[in-house]
């Protein structure tokens, strides 16, 4: 296996405002463009030329990642003018691929931070002659997936919808987001029109008669479909929890990149990264969080799991829990924001206009 597919074209509004500027595979985690850590572990896995399936704000991946030189890697951009969905998107660049029709071809999510040993799966597809294989994992609360059970020998038996009732939880395995497929099989997806891969293409491959091979794969599986999941991740990779090649530094309690400055005094700890000319300054105490470049913590700012947006500001003595600061935002002194909180690019709050204790 030398060619993959990296699905890179949702809106992530799931996410916004982190996205309002930026496609979610962009987004910063541990540093870099998420989209770094999974052609890393791409590469690292004996793939040679990626085709990045870009929809919403397609222009800006090219400019960043270029031909893939720099990685070792064949990098190739398609662009969709509608959304195709999954199985759309893969069809949608089934042109650009140079595999044989027998070959493997890796599909991946471009929102997922997974362990998972893509080279085993890689031999699972092909000792056991399947069309399709998939990364399944297991979840301790499946009623939010979609539910895949296999038989003895791995084979999918079938693709359920989220179980509404105890009754409809059969297993605990979920569909991963990475895929292995015969390349033969990417050409018998329609093209031109949006189609899902877990409502059309896998059902009906089944009802074909063809193979789909499940692996359960239980490393580190994280959907990063959420604001405090995306900081959780990052953290995460910069702990040394989540591997990845495309962290720029050791792991560790804190991850600060070039240009950036922290006061001698200020606490940075659990996975905390501070983007390049961020500034944190004196007293600061920040724990689990994300300071993306040119970011400013003012004297005294205490923030636990959250994310701080480019050139954003957070003023004295204000405490963000779990909490998104979109980019170019303005948070006054002396505010206080608790989990899901979400204050939108460039907004401006005064000091001391949102709080959930008193103020004295």
């Amino acid at each position: 296996m030398t060619e993959a597919i990296l699905l890179v074209g949702g809106k992530g509004t799931r996410l916004r405002p982190l996205t309002v500027h930026t496609p979610k595979p962009m987004v910063r985690a541990a540093g870099v463009p998420f989209l770094a850590h999974q052609l890393g572990r791409a590469r690292a896995a004996g793939v040679e030329h990626v085709v990045l399936a870009t929809s919403y704000l397609a222009e800006v991946f090219e400019p960043y990642f270029g031909d893939g030189s720099a990685l070792g890697l064949h990098l190739e951009y398609v662009t969709e003018e509608e959304p195709l969905g999954t199985g759309g998107a893969i069809r949608n660049v089934a042109s650009r691929l140079t595999s044989a029709p027998e070959d493997p071809v890796l599909v991946f999510n471009g929102d997922i931070l997974t362990g998972l040993d893509i080279g085993r799966l890689v031999t699972t597809h092909e000792t056991t002659g399947a069309d399709v294989s998939l990364h399944l994992t297991r979840v301790t609360d499946p009623r939010a997936y979609g539910l895949v059970p296999t038989d003895e020998t791995g084979r999918v038996l079938a693709f359920l919808e989220k179980p509404q009732t105890p009754e409809e939880i059969v297993t605990d395995q979920i569909n991963a987001g990475a895929y292995v497929f015969r390349r033969s099989v990417i050409d018998t997806i329609p093209a031109g029109r949006p189609v899902s891969v877990e409502r059309e293409t896998f059902p009906g491959l089944l009802a074909a008669g063809a193979r789909l091979q499940g692996m359960v794969d239980s490393t580190y599986w994280l959907d990063l479909g959420t604001p405090a999941a995306f900081v959780r991740g990052s953290a995460d990779l910069v702990l040394g929890r989540a591997p990845s090649p495309a962290v720029p530094g050791r792991c560790g309690d804190r991850l600060v990149l070039p240009t950036a400055q922290v006061a001698a005094d200020a606490k940075l700890t659990g996975g905390t990264v501070v983007g390049e000319g961020a500034f944190v300054a004196e007293g600061a105490r920040i724990f689990g969080s994300t300071i993306l470049p040119g970011a400013v913590i003012e004297p005294g700012a205490v923030i636990t799991d959250s994310l701080v947006g480019t050139r954003a500001r957070v003023g004295e003595r204000s405490v963000l829990t779990g909490a998104v600061i979109g980019d170019g935002a303005v948070v006054g002194a002396d505010n206080e924001f608790r989990e899901g909180a979400r204050v939108w690019c460039d907004a401006r709050i005064p000091a001391g206009a949102v709080r959930f204790s008193s103020d004295r």
